[in-house]
This record gives C-alpha cells, structure tokens and sequence, in this order.
C-alpha cells in the first residue's frame, strides 16, 4: 500500500531531525509541510533534502493538514498517515495503522483503547467531544482529539478537496456521518513532546474543546452529505 506520512511543522528545528531519523527503514515516503514556521525548519529540510512543502504564512495545523492532504491526492497514495513532527508520535504503531485502513477508511491511533483517561480538563475536553460523537453518529471514540490519524484513497480525496476539511474530530463526525466512513480505533502510546511549538496553548486548547463539541453537535448536522466518494 503507497503510503504517506503527513508531517505538519510549525518552529520545530529542534525536532524534525530526530524524528525523521526515527522513521528510517520504514516503508511510507514522508511529506514535511511547514507552516509559515519562524525558525530554521526550512534549513533542516534543506540541509537534510528532506521533501518538504513551505506555507508562505502560517496557516495552522488544518491548513497544513490540507496542504499535505493535496499532495497526497495529486500523487495517488492510496493511504495518508498525520504524524507529528515534535516527537509525540511512535513510528512502531504506522504499520498497525496501515493494516487497520486496508478495511476502513479512517484509523486512528487511541491511547485509551485499554486504559483510561488522566484526570484533567484537557481529557474532560475529550470526553465532552466523545458524547457530541457518538449522539450524532451512533460511534463510541475513546480518543477522538488523537492527532494520529490514518486515511485511505476515498478519505483522502474528500480531504484533498474539501473546502475546509481539518484533521479534527468534527471533520471525522461528519466523514462518518455524510460520507459513511468506517473508523476503527487502533490501540498507541505516546511520548511526550521533547521540543518544538504546539499549536495549542491552554487557553486554545479549552476554546478548541468547546468549538469541536459545538460543531458536531449542530455544525456539522446541517452540512450536505458528501456524493459520490
């Protein structure tokens, strides 16, 4: 199966070398989108003739996303893998992935398939957006901000050209609900971020949380349901 990792960065010099080094001896080609990053991203791409896509500005992850997801499209993969570029992500679990999408349409890697969630407001967050999930699609989503994500041929095109389609779980919401995409949850661990710039800060991530559950719960109701994909 052709395969694409889809590696969104944004000021993660300190990073990318690491985790590209760590995906050595796969067999997936790799796609670096940098997104109007700030610092010397786009010389270490250089520098290590690491395939890469510059964003003039900075777009956001759903953007890059996006971005990654054209490039996967004009050149035909038959499966695009988002994979972060800080670290966080274990190339160990890619495979699993690609073997969960040859009989779904989306895969996305759960960090509590077999365990539960942390105490916190961020996983108060994920549990808010697993209710909104499974009220509208019928889909019990145990991790469903997980930023590991796998897609195959058809998702890919709908993500390609979609006005704004994002990597988020209101975009799988609707996948599954106007497209009639099958998801499966495939069981990961994760590491923590060793260096880099998230996108989110605490302040994002509670306002992210809220804008999610508020578009799938109503958003994403009244949206078209997708034809001939």
């Amino acid at each position: 199966m052709k395969t694409l990792l889809i590696i969104p960065a944004y000021n993660e010099e300190e990073s990318l070398k690491a985790t590209i080094d760590s995906l050595s001896g796969l067999d997936v080609d790799i796609i670096i989108v940098n997104d109007g990053s700030k610092d010397s991203t786009v010389q270490v791409c250089r520098e290590n003739c690491y395939p890469f896509l510059d964003l003039s500005t900075n777009l956001g992850l759903a953007g890059a996303f996006q971005a990654g997801m054209k490039y996967a499209y004009r050149h035909n993969y038959d499966c695009a893998i988002q994979f972060d570029a800080d670290g966080q992500h274990l190339p160990e679990y890619i495979e699993p992935l690609i073997e969960a999408i040859k009989e779904n349409d989306i895969a996305i890697g759960s960090r509590f398939v077999n365990e539960k969630k942390p105490r916190s407001m961020r996983m108060l967050g994920s549990n808010l957006i697993s209710v909104a999930i499974r009220l509208t699609t019928g889909e019990k989503l145990t991790d469903p901000t997980s930023g590991m994500r796998a897609f195959n041929k058809r998702m890919i095109k709908q993500l390609a050209l979609g006005l704004n389609f994002g990597p988020e779980p209101d975009t799988v919401s609707y996948l599954i609900k106007r497209a009639d995409a099958k998801v499966v949850e495939v069981p990961v661990k994760m590491a923590e971020r060793f260096a880099g710039e998230s996108y989110l800060n605490p302040w994002t991530s509670v306002m992210y949380m809220l804008r999610m559950t508020i578009s799938i719960l109503f958003i994403q109701l009244i949206r078209k349901r997708i034809g001939g994909c």
